[in-house]
């Protein structure tokens, strides 16, 4: 958004939840037009008038699945494109290997390209992994190479890939906008093995890897072991890790015909300014940060919720009592009892769920619809409420909410923990882990008023409330 709003375009953004968008710097700059591409009436009114798409979609996460969404989003949004007039859709899909069958991901990707190209007059690039601050791709790396000294690999460790920055790939859309449809188009940079990835990252951090390849192939159990050692879930570590199973190299002569002056930087140039921007908290986007096929539910419907709330005064400001709640997860953790979070983490990471892992794309600033370990932002409302849902494997639907409220002088932290019980197995599994919570939440409240003191200067001499 920013660069293309940068090159003069007017831009126009098909979401399905505004409210994700609210607090982007770019919010007031687009028209917003809220949709679905698997409800195609919602399609046309974003269209008109549009003369390039691009469309950016796949449901990798949304289940086994997938396949048959991306076939039909694709041919719902062609369909609809069809009757409007526009004159250039942009893809990015994937890279297919020359030699070999297609992992059904990436057979997926150049089938969405094919329905586009056969409907729409289209450009479709063609990437390996994609190298950048928050690239699931990138992120299943860097967490191998930092987290495992000796890593004992399959064979296809020593594929080849064309990774290629993030950096690049911007370029190539952006000034694909003033060209004429160019069909399939490769792009890459110098090809490279797994194996030389890994390396080339850890010579970056300056850390010594041991990297022994074992003569099987095992892409099923090495994408678990991904999903279990990275916070990569397993519903994208094992498409990730089965697309590389056969080498992925793009042909890329069409690209530096086409675009002559773009010379794809070297792998280990885009880790560094990816390391770069993750010291310097400005990633923009995060993988974790897409919603896939998740339930977009909120918190509306009281009856039958259960509800526990905490409060505490503290002398400092809603703003820092806000920034604060606002700073939980991630590398900071939750206050209290970590290690009793990250168990349980791991017990969810166990059962399918996210775990704690997912992390945070920044130390302290939220947006809604992104993830924060294994919860998902679902309300903001800056320097008083933060809501976050739960997508840890649990018998019904949980939150948990913080918000800042003047008073006395001060601060009222309000920290409330509800949840909707599925079923006898829910109100079980809540009256059970009662006694814990009760310890936790109470303890984890007035940690974030104490943390509060690390943002602000108090606003009041510190004192006891008198009031209800």
């Amino acid at each position: 958004m920013p660069r293309l709003l940068q090159q003069g375009y007017a831009v126009r953004v098909l979401v399905r939840d505004p409210e994700r968008l609210v607090y982007r710097d770019w919010y007031d700059l687009v028209e917003i037009f809220q949709g679905d591409l698997s409800k195609p009436e919602t399609l046309a009114p974003a269209l008109e008038g549009v003369e390039v798409a691009y469309y950016l979609v796949h449901s990798m996460g949304a289940g086994a699945d997938f396949s048959e969404r991306d076939r039909q989003n694709a041919l719902n949004f062609a369909q609809q494109a069809q009757r409007s007039a526009l004159e250039h859709c942009i893809y990015l899909g994937g890279l297919v290997p020359r030699t070999g069958n297609p992992s059904k991901h990436l057979a997926s990707r150049a089938e969405v390209g094919e329905i586009l190209r056969a409907h729409l007059p289209c450009t479709e690039f063609r990437a390996g992994p994609i190298i950048g601050s928050g690239s699931a791709s990138f992120e299943m790396v860097r967490y191998l190479t930092e987290r495992l000294p000796i890593m004992i690999t399959p064979r296809w460790i020593d594929r080849l890939v064309s990774p290629i920055g993030i950096r690049d790939v911007l370029n190539y859309l952006i000034q694909s906008a003033e060209r004429e449809p160019m069909g399939v188009v490769e792009i890459g940079a110098e090809p490279l093995t797994f194996r030389e990835m890994m390396i080339g990252y850890a010579q970056e951090r300056r850390l010594k890897r041991v990297i022994l390849r074992t003569p099987v192939l095992a892409p099923r159990p090495a994408a678990l072991w991904v999903g279990l050692v990275t916070p990569i879930p397993n519903r994208l570590a094992v498409p990730l890790v089965e697309g590389i199973v056969h080498s992925l190299t793009a042909d890329t002569e069409r690209a530096r015909a086409l675009f002559p002056e773009i010379e794809p930087m070297p792998y280990r140039n885009a880790v560094r300014l990816a390391l770069l921007r993750i010291q310097e908290q400005a990633v923009e986007t995060h993988w974790s940060g897409a919603l896939g096929n998740a339930v977009t539910y909120r918190m509306e419907d009281w009856e039958g919720m259960i509800c526990e709330e905490r409060t505490v005064w503290t002398p400092y400001s809603p703003e820092a009592v806000f920034r604060a709640f606002c700073s939980l997860g991630g590398d900071t953790g939750w206050l209290v009892w970590n290690w009793a979070w990250h168990l349980r983490g791991a017990i969810d990471k166990l059962l399918g769920g996210p775990g704690l892992r997912r992390g945070r794309r920044h130390p302290l600033e939220v947006l809604p619809g992104e993830a924060i370990d294994f919860w998902r932002v679902e309300q903001v409302v800056p320097n008083r409420l933060l809501r976050l849902r739960a997508e840890m494997k649990v018998p019904g639907k949980a939150w948990l909410e913080f918000e800042a409220l003047c008073e006395n002088e001060g601060t009222r932290l309000f920290q409330r923990a509800w949840f909707e019980p599925r079923g006898l197995a829910g109100v079980a599994y809540w009256y059970l882990l009662y006694p814990i919570h009760r310890v936790i939440f109470s303890q984890m409240a007035h940690a974030v008023a104490t943390r509060a003191e690390l943002f602000a200067k108090p606003t009041a001499e510190a004192q006891p409330y008198s009031g209800p």
